[in-house]
Order: C-alpha cells, then structure tokens, then sequence
C-alpha cells in the first residue's frame, strides 16, 4: 500500500512543478495532498513495532518531505513560486526511493533515547540546508536573470516570469541567511550528539569515519560562511559558493556514503 501512497504523491508533486503559476489554488492543494501522502507512506514505512528503518533513500526521502513543507510554508509569505521547478521534481525522485532502495531495519530495543532524537534533529538539519541550497541555487538564476534580461519584445517562459517575481536579491539574501543560520544550529546539535553519545547512540565509542569527517567539514563550511557574514559581510557570489559547496560535502556525509554501501558495496550496515 505504500509504495502506491508513493508513487501517487511523486505525481502530485511533478504535477504541481510544472503547472503554470496563475493555478496558484489547485497548485497549493496538490502540494499539500502529496506531502500528506508521502508523510503517512514515509512514516508507515520507517516504523514498524521496536524498530526503525534507515538507508539513504528513506532519509533523503524523509528530508525531501520537510523541504517540500518549508516550500510551502516559505511560498506564503514570499513569492517563490519559482522555486517549485527545483523543489518538487528531486521531491517526486525521493518519494518513490524507498520503494527500490528500503535500507535495513535497526531494532530499537537495547537503545538510548537519544537514538531517535538524534535522527531527528540530523533529519531537519539536513531538510533546513537542502532548502537552503535551493534557495541559493534560486538566487543564481535571479542573479544570472538579471544580468541577461531579454529586449521587451522577447517571449518569457513561466519559469523567467517567475524568476522576476522573486523578492529583491537582498531580500533574498536575508532570507538564505536565516535558513543557514537555523540549519546550522541544528547540525551543531547533530554533531554534538553524535560525538557525546556515540557510544549510547550506536554502541560504538566516537569513530572519524567519512560520515563524521564530511559532516565536520560541512559544519566548518556553514560556521565559516557565518563568521565571514558577521564580521567581513560576505554576501554575493562567495555566499552562494560557500552555501552549495557546504550542502554538497553535508549530502556526501550520510546519502552519498550509505549510496555506495548499500547500492553499489551491497553492504547491510546497522
């Protein structure tokens, strides 16, 4: 039953990228009957009794679905209507992961308290910079948008129209701030949790394996970029880098690494 919760919802989602943007009510309604469905999908699908499923594609899946709301939520105060062509169709791609890639179950029984907790907050850590990321990506083509900007008489896609719909460029910088600032306190939290209960967390003392050093090299990143916002006002082209470059290290952490192993190594990890 799942796996049809998934693909109707990846539908819905890839439906409501590409409508045209005067369809704002049947837009917001799609998005909101697919994040339903692929939340109920995702949360039958994660949880069974003691035991919780974990793999690549059921937490990308699992970030995708915050993002998909932060989309949303952040669409009603702004107009980013633009960025539905970015977010829904990697959103539609993670929906229906879990069904090909399921990962393995971990059986809770035996563990701390803090196992799930820190799934959690590594959960939104992780949807919080994803949208981030988008959000820069946006601001490029804005950007780019405005440096190119066609005679009058040229024909303008709803994609271009709603790229100059989008707030002001340091409006928008503001808020790319905001997200980064946010997400980064909750990776702190992700990797203080990680390293000062390793050993009630997962059984093991605190390992330098590739996930923790890609996740402390992603955290310097995003640490940095806010020093250098705070105290040389970075902003422009080397926020931007700085925010894509941090969001790809912090994907290469947990996706990338468990991608290998489980799809490629065919390794079972626990």
């Amino acid at each position: 039953m799942q796996t049809y919760f998934f693909i109707l919802a990846a539908l819905l989602y890839l439906a409501c990228a590409f409508l045209p943007s005067e369809r704002r009510l049947p837009i917001s309604l799609g998005i909101v009957v697919g994040w339903i469905l692929h939340g109920g999908a995702l949360l039958s699908d994660m949880f069974a009794a003691e035991a919780i499923r974990v793999g690549f594609a059921v937490m990308l899946s699992a970030t995708l679905w915050i993002s998909v709301a932060a989309y949303w939520l952040e669409n009603r105060n702004f107009t980013l209507d633009s960025m539905r062509v970015l977010v829904l169709p990697v959103a539609a791609v993670s929906v229906v992961l879990p069904s090909i890639f399921p990962g393995n179950m971990i059986v809770l029984a035996g563990k701390s308290d803090w196992f799930l907790a820190h799934i959690a907050v590594s959960i939104l850590a992780y949807s919080t910079l994803t949208i981030a990321a988008f959000h820069a990506v946006l601001m490029v083509l804005q950007e780019s948008r405005l440096h190119t900007r066609p005679g009058p008489a040229a024909k303008n896609g709803w994609f271009a129209i709603a790229l100059d719909r989008l707030p002001a460029l340091l409006t928008m910088e503001r808020l790319l701030f905001r997200l980064i600032g946010f997400g980064f306190v909750l990776l702190t939290l992700t990797v203080l949790s990680g390293v000062v209960f390793s050993e009630q967390l997962f059984g093991t003392p605190f390992r330098w394996d590739h996930k923790t050093i890609f996740t402390m090299l992603s955290w310097l990143l995003f640490g940095l970029l806010l020093a250098g916002r705070r105290w040389q006002g970075w902003r422009g082209r080397t926020a931007l880098s700085f925010t894509l470059a941090g969001f790809a290290i912090l994907l290469l952490a947990y996706v990338g690494s468990r991608f290998v192993l489980e799809v490629v190594l065919h390794r079972v990890l626990t």
